[in-house]
């Protein structure tokens, strides 16, 4: 008998495997317009109840105040919305650390989000600004710029491909209060407008405005062009002006030196806490559906497609799903403060998930002792 009492407990664990496998096929390339298994994703802040997908479309459009031209357009998004509820849910599969559901990117096909809202291009390794190694013995616990005061408020860069922009000028804010005790707001629309700096072992990798750059390459434009003014001199458009409006006389920030951080966690965080907060790259395929909590996905890509800030890390980020002490990065992202959690991004360190580890510069900032 103790073996039919066995058989439901394999045939769960069967049942299981299957489900893993299943979901974990479909983690990257083209995702199917149908999946026999998905569970329906509702949006957590309402009540939990499961709604149509009628009713969470209305729902969606008056939380983010979406309006399209004609039923035709409505209609067209109201099914990219559907697909992007099954795409949540499997993502919630692979994701379960964290919460997956309906974001502000939900009538968004996944060609249109990197479009609009990605921009990282491909960079190699810049060998001559190889961060040198730090000691890691004393690093603490626990650590946030945003407790430090070097972190400005969560920007948004609409629908323009300028995320380098906003991770390089990030960084450089951060340098730039290491070195006066001032915390600048400086200006991503100057990079995005000015800089059409080149990777010079990749000639097509160059900065483009809305349509990509390299958070390395746009530390190489600053150094070249003395700074980044501030954010109220040259004011974020969300679009690329055809002519610079860059006045030099009103640098706010300038660039001593950058460097290239190696793929050690370890490492990493030694220039975290040193040199202050890190441009980074990430493979953003998980954060259009990303409500919350610490994301550690079984499978995701290491190809970069977007660049965000790096601002701390702790030690035992937990799951609202499972539960799970998980250590992880602390991320500052550029879609406003009505994304993620309030702007931020929670992804697990120890695996290089998502290549977070692949493309970490380091800036330093001069200090001139200026009140500018």
């Amino acid at each position: 008998m103790d073996h039919l009492r066995c058989r439901p407990l394999l045939l769960s664990l069967l049942l299981l495997l299957c489900s893993v496998v299943i979901a974990s096929s479909f983690g990257g390339g083209a995702e199917p317009d149908e999946d026999p298994l998905i569970l329906q994703v509702v949006d957590l802040e309402k009540d939990g109840l499961t709604l149509n997908a009628e009713a969470h479309f209305t729902s969606f459009m008056s939380r983010f105040g979406k309006t399209y031209a004609d039923e035709e357009e409505r209609s067209h998004r109201l099914k990219v919305f559907k697909a992007n509820l099954r795409r949540a849910a499997r993502h919630q599969r692979l994701d379960p650390t964290a919460v997956h559901g309906i974001t502000k990117f939900s009538d968004l096909t996944p060609a249109e989000f990197r479009s609009a809202y990605l921009g990282l291009r491909r960079q190699t390794p810049a060998s001559s600004h190889q961060a040198p190694i730090l000691p890691t013995n004393d690093l603490p616990t626990d650590f946030d710029w945003r407790d430090h005061g070097a972190v400005t408020g969560v920007k948004n860069q609409g629908s323009c491909g300028s995320c380098w922009s906003f991770s390089a000028a990030a960084a450089l804010e951060g340098a730039n209060f290491l070195a006066t005790g001032k915390l600048e707001s400086l200006s991503e629309q100057q990079l995005v407008d000015c800089d059409h700096m080149c990777d010079s072992d990749e000639p097509d990798a160059c900065d483009q405005g809305c349509n990509g750059g390299l958070m390395t390459t746009a530390f190489q434009y600053l150094l070249k062009s003395g700074g980044l003014v501030r954010e109220e001199d040259y004011p974020y458009t969300g679009s690329q002006r055809s002519t610079c409006k860059f006045d030099k006389s009103k640098i706010a920030a300038s660039v001593q030196n950058f460097s290239v951080v190696s793929i050690d966690e370890d490492q990493i965080a030694a220039n975290l806490v040193k040199h202050g907060p890190l441009a980074i790259g990430i493979n953003a395929v998980y954060m259009q559906t990303y409500i919350g909590g610490v994301s550690c996905p079984y499978i995701c890509g290491r190809h970069l497609d977007h660049g965000v800030l790096l601002v701390g890390y702790g030690s035992a980020g937990y799951s609202p799903i499972r539960l799970k002490q998980k250590p992880f990065w602390i991320i500052k992202n550029s879609w406003g403060e009505t994304w993620g959690e309030k702007g931020y991004y929670k992804i697990c360190r120890g695996r290089n998930v998502c290549g977070v580890d692949s493309m970490v510069s380091t800036v330093t900032a001069i200090n001139t002792q200026q009140d500018q």
